[in-house]
This record gives structure tokens, sequence and C-alpha cells, in this order.
């Protein structure tokens, strides 16, 4: 199996990444030469990386083509690719819809919208998927967890989630600089607080089963500093604005 990727940058190099850190079976990888730096990075890399010299050539050897362009870039240079009935083409692009896409591709090809995020690289995180694809699922059970999503409307909601990924980084690097402003080296800042969430995180998986407010409440005294600390961001409206920002990325999917 050959698979190829138009467009190189993040959550590409970090498919691509797992791929190749993954029992998947493939003859090769062939990426787009449009990220030069994190192209040659990923050739130097994995043996099995080969780097197109345009995005037709990617579709012309590929039997899986991966879609990892930003939608402006794929509305412009899809519907001027030949793609195969054969194929399987995964879209990683978050506003262009199954419709558009078909329109888009022409052919009748097996085509899946999919949302990978950088985890990915480590082999961990969900795979959200639409509409289910057997294939496509046990490729990216080998990289994660997948996720079958059956109404694409309904894929907007984990979208709309995935945009929190920017975010959730900027709380941990607030709280570092915190730290590093009363005199922790960053160093040792950083680590306490990516070990500290990454704890509290597989804490919340290992508790996933039950409602997470359990978890909340579970985690405050009375007069605690936990309750302090939920108390004084909900009066700021924290956890309001959270939503608000999650329903205002939704209605720009559903434009």
């Amino acid at each position: 199996m050959i698979l190829g990727f138009i467009g190189t940058g993040k959550i590409a190099a970090s498919v691509i990444t797992g791929i190749c850190k993954s029992k998947i079976s493939y003859k090769k990888i062939i990426i787009s030469p449009r990220n030069k730096k994190i192209a040659h990075g990923l050739k130097r890399k994995f043996k099995k990386i080969v780097i197109a010299k345009d995005n037709q050539q990617i579709v012309d050897q590929s039997n899986w083509v991966f879609l990892s362009v930003t939608p402006t870039v794929g509305k412009k240079i899809i519907k001027d690719l030949k793609f195969k009935s054969t194929q399987i083409v995964v879209s990683f692009i978050s506003t262009i819809t199954l419709s558009q896409l078909k329109k888009a591709i022409k052919v009748k090809a097996k085509i899946v919208r999919a949302i990978p995020l950088p985890p990915i690289s480590l082999k961990k995180g969900p795979v959200p998927i639409c509409p289910p694809n057997s294939k496509v699922k046990a490729f990216f059970n080998n990289l994660g967890t997948t996720v079958e999503i059956k109404n694409e409307k309904s894929s907007t909601n984990f979208w709309s989630t995935s945009g929190m990924m920017a975010p959730f980084y900027e709380v941990l690097r607030v709280m570092t600089d915190w730290l590093v402003k009363r005199g922790v080296k960053r160093d040792n800042a950083q680590k306490y607080i990516t070990s500290l969430f990454l704890a509290l995180s597989q804490d919340a998986v290992e508790n996933s089963k039950e409602h997470l407010k359990n978890l909340v409440k579970e985690s405050q005294t009375p007069r605690g500093l936990n309750e302090q600390g939920v108390k004084e961001l909900t009066k700021a409206g924290f956890y309001k604005s959270l939503e608000k920002t999650l329903n205002s990325i939704h209605r720009r999917l559903n434009k």
C-alpha cells in the first residue's frame, strides 16, 4: 500500500510520524514538497518517505490520499487534481464538507473525513471519522482510538472541541510562566505543570464511565484551594466563556 499526503503541516507530520512508528504495513509514503523544512525533516527521519514533485504525482502513485491543507488551499487545488475511483481519500480539512469534497474530486472514490490531532504522533488520542469505514477505522486504530460518526452534522461537534487544543496549551503556558515569575526554573516549572495535567487527564480517562462532575466534586474540600479555584473561575465567567467559544466555532463550521 502506498500512502500519499497533500500538505505537510503539523497535523500531516504528526500522522506520518505515528504511521512510521506503528505496525501499519505500507510500501512508502509520498509527501508534498510544500513545507520544505517539515518534508525534508520527515525524509531524514524515516526511510520510506518520498518527496513528490507536485500534488498530482501524489494522487497518481498513491492508494490512499490524505488531504491535509487549509480550507482555502483545499478549495483552490483539489478540483484540479485527477483522482481515481479505486482510491480512498481521507480529508483532515475542517470546513470542507463531504458533498463539497465529492463535487471537487469528481470520481466515485471512497471519501472519509477525519479529525486527527498532534498526539497521534505518539499513537494516542481519539480520531473521529465520518462516514464510518471499516478500512479507515482499522487504520486509525493503529494510531489511536477511532470514533465512527454516521451523521456529518454531528461530526462538527467533534471538530468544534478540537479547536480547544491551543487554548489548553495556553493554560499550561500561563501556569508555567506564573511559576517562573516566582523564581522557579523554567525546566522545572514546565515539567511540573505538564506532568500534573498528564496525570489529571489519565485519572479522568480511568473514570470516564462516570459523570465528570464527580471528579470536580471529589477534587474539592470545604474551603480548600480547589474549591476556591472553581468558585473564582466560575464567578469570572471562565467556563461560560469556554462554552461561548465552542458555540462560536460550531457556528463557523456550520456556515
